[in-house]
C-alpha cells in the first residue's frame, strides 16, 4: 500500500521504516534534504515538497501521514495539503495536537470531500522494533481503508495474555490499536494517556527519591539506610503490581548511572497534561494527581532553565481566583481574599522562601474548605495551565481545581 510521511523526525522515520519493512511503499518529505536522503538509501521515495508527494502517490484515495510537531507547523502543513488533495483523499495527523483542533479541521476538510483521521500515536524511539501503539479518530469508512497501515505499525498480539472475556471482541485492540470514535476522539484518548503517563513518572520519581534521602544526615543514625536504587528498580520489574515499560526505563538508567547525573530533572512540556487538566475541568472530573504531577518539575526552581523566574507570583493565578470566587459562597470568598491578598501582586524579585511557605499554607487553608455538590461540566474553564514554575499558580491550583469544579448546594 502506498502512504505519504511528511516530518522525518524520530518517530515519523521510524515508521517509514517499519511500514516499508512490512512490504509499503513510503513516499517521504522532510525540509531537510539530508533526512529525505537517508529515507530514500533506505527505500523510500523522497519528495521534495508537499507537492512533489501528492503527485507520486499514485494509488486512490491518496493517504499523507504528517509527525509533525503539534501547533502552527501542523496547521499550515493540513492546509497546504487541503489545497493539493481531492476528494476522498485522507489526511492522518498522528502527532500531538489538540484534539479540539482536529474537529475543526474536519469539518472544514469535509466540505471538500477530505477525509481527517487523527491518530495518537506512541512508541518513540523504540517503535521501530517493538511498534507503535495507535488510538485512532475519524470516520470510519477512512480508517477502515488504512488498516494495512495500522496494523504494520502496531506491535501486535506479542506474548501478552489474552485478556478473560476479549476473545469476541474487536481484536485491533489487543494487536495495539483501535478506532476510539469520531474525528478528535484518537487525540483525545491519546492526550489522557500522557497525563496519566504523568502521574505514574512522578510517582516513581517521588518514591525513589524517599528511598535514596533514607540516608540522610538529618535521620537518626540507626534509621538510615543506603539503599541500592538499581537493585530496587530491577527487582520491582520482576512480579511486582507496579512493574511497567517506565520501570523498565528507569531501571535501565539507574543501571548506567546511579545517581542520574546526566539527567536535568526537567521534562519538555507538549501540551497533553494541561489539556488533560482543562478537560478534567470541563468535565467536572477530580484529577488531583494529574494536576500535581504536572505541576512537579517546576516545583523544584533548579529544574527549569530559566529558574531566576521561579518564585514570582503571576497575574494568571490571580484571574483564575477571580473566576473561581464568582463560584463560592461569601464567606468562602472572603476567606480566599484574606489570606491571598498579600500574594496578588506580581513582585519585581524573586519571593523568600518565609513568603513560598505561606503561601503552602494559603493551599492548605483553601484546599480545607468544605466540597460541594457536582457542578455541570463547562462551569468553569481555566485558560492558562503552563508549568511555569510559579509558586502561587503552583501551590493553589489544584485547590481551586476542586472548588471551581463543583458550585455551593445552596446556589443550585
Amino acid at each position: 500500500m502506498q502512504i505519504g510521511i511528511v516530518g522525518l523526525g524520530k518517530m515519523g522515520g521510524n515508521m517509514s521504516r517499519r511500514l516499508m519493512k512490512a512490504g509499503h511503499h513510503c513516499v517521504v518529505y522532510s525540509r531537510t534534504a539530508k533526512t529525505r536522503e537517508v529515507l530514500a538509501k533506505d527505500g523510500a521515495t523522497a519528495g521534495v515538497s508537499l507537492a512533489d508527494v501528492v503527485r507520486t502517490l499514485g494509488e486512490r484515495p491518496r493517504a499523507i501521514w504528517l509527525m509533525l510537531p503539534a501547533g502552527q507547523v501542523t496547521e499550515e502543513t493540513v492546509e497546504s495539503l487541503a489545497a493539493l488533495l481531492e476528494r476522498d483523499d485522507i489526511i492522518i495527523d498522528g502527532g500531538n495536537s489538540f484534539y479540539k483542533d482536529d474537529v475543526r479541521r474536519a469539518k472544514k476538510l469535509a466540505e471538500n470531500c477530505i477525509s481527517y483521521i487523527d491518530c495518537g500515536t506512541f512508541g518513540g524511539v523504540w517503535g521501530v522494533e517493538r511498534g507503535y501503539c495507535m488510538m485512532i479518530g475519524g470516520p470510519k469508512q477512512a480508517v477502515d481503508h488504512l488498516d494495512p497501515i495500522f496494523s504494520a505499525l502496531a506491535p501486535g498480539l506479542g506474548d501478552i495474555p489474552r485478556t478473560p472475556g476479549r476473545q469476541k471482541g474487536d481484536t485491533r485492540a489487543e494487536r495495539g490499536y483501535f478506532h476510539a470514535g469520531p474525528s478528535g476522539a484518537g487525540h483525545f484518548v491519546k492526550m489522557v494517556h500522557n497525563g496519566i503517563e504523568n502521574g505514574l513518572m512522578q510517582a516513581y520519581a517521588e518514591g525513589f527519591d524517599i528511598l535514596r534521602n533514607k540516608d540522610s544526615s538529618a535521620l537518626p543514625e540507626d534509621e538510615r539506610f543506603a539503599l541500592n536504587l538499581a537493585d530496587i528498580a530491577e527487582v520491582r520489574r520482576r512480579g511486582s503490581v507496579i512493574s511497567s515499560w517506565l520501570l523498565d526505563l528507569s531501571a535501565a538508567a539507574l543501571a548506567k548511572d546511579p545517581q542520574l547525573e546526566d539527567f536535568s530533572g526537567f521534562v519538555q512540556d507538549s501540551g497533553e497534561g494541561r489539556w488533560t487538566v482543562e478537560a478534567a475541568i470541563e468535565e467536572a472530573v477530580a484529577a488531583d494527581v494529574i494536576t500535581t504531577a504536572l505541576y512537579a518539575v517546576s516545583a523544584r526552581g533548579r529544574s527549569i532553565p530559566s529558574a531566576k523566574r521561579c518564585f514570582r507570583p503571576c497575574a494568571s493565578a490571580s484571574v483564575g481566583m477571580s473566576r473561581v470566587r464568582s463560584r463560592l459562597t461569601p464567606n468562602q470568598s472572603q476567606k480566599i481574599r484574606r489570606v491571598t491578598r498579600q500574594h496578588s501582586k506580581p513582585l519585581s524579585s524573586p519571593v523568600p522562601w518565609a513568603t513560598v511557605r505561606r503561601m503552602q499554607r494559603t493551599a492548605r487553608v483553601v484546599q480545607s474548605l468544605p466540597r460541594r455538590q457536582a457542578k455541570p461540566p463547562g462551569s468553569l474553564r481555566h485558560g492558562d495551565f503552563g508549568a511555569t514554575g510559579n509558586p502561587t499558580k503552583r501551590l493553589m491550583i489544584t485547590a481551586l481545581y476542586n472548588l471551581s469544579r463543583t458550585a455551593p448546594a445552596e446556589a443550585e
